[in-house]
Order: structure tokens, then sequence, then C-alpha cells
């Protein structure tokens, strides 16, 4: 479970990422349930947009994305 301080890192993580950076992230990120999401999908909405469905997921989930854990633990 991520603690208030892991998810206002998880925020500002997500907000310093470019779109190549957060669509690696949708590539990578281990949920725990199915991401369906197309390429197209992905690269069709704005990036604010798509950094509040990750950010979304990653609560969902419960978990930082695999490049922040070390930090966020």
């Amino acid at each position: 479970m991520l603690m208030p301080c892991q998810i206002e890192e998880l925020i500002e993580l997500v907000s310093s990422l470019d779109r190549p950076a957060l669509l690696r992230q949708f590539d990578q990120y281990q949920a725990t349930f199915p991401l369906d999401f197309t390429h197209d999908f992905l690269n069709d909405l704005p990036l604010e947009r798509l950094k509040h469905i990750f950010v979304a997921v990653c609560l969902q989930s419960q978990r930082m994305p695999g490049e922040f854990e070390v930090e966020a633990a």
C-alpha cells in the first residue's frame, strides 16, 4: 500500500515526465489488472490526461512504477 508521502512523490514524478517517458511507463508498468490501452489511444490523449490516467493506474495498483520503487522505499 502506498503511504501518503509516496503518493505525493508519485504525483511529482509523473508530472515531470514527458510523453515518451510516460508512454514507456505504460508499456513497462506491472499493474494488478490488465491495461488494454492501444498505442493509438494513448498517443491521441493530451499529455495531462495521460498523466492523470497513469497516476490512477498506480494508485489502483497501490504500487510505484518500477524505476521509482527504490526511491519510494
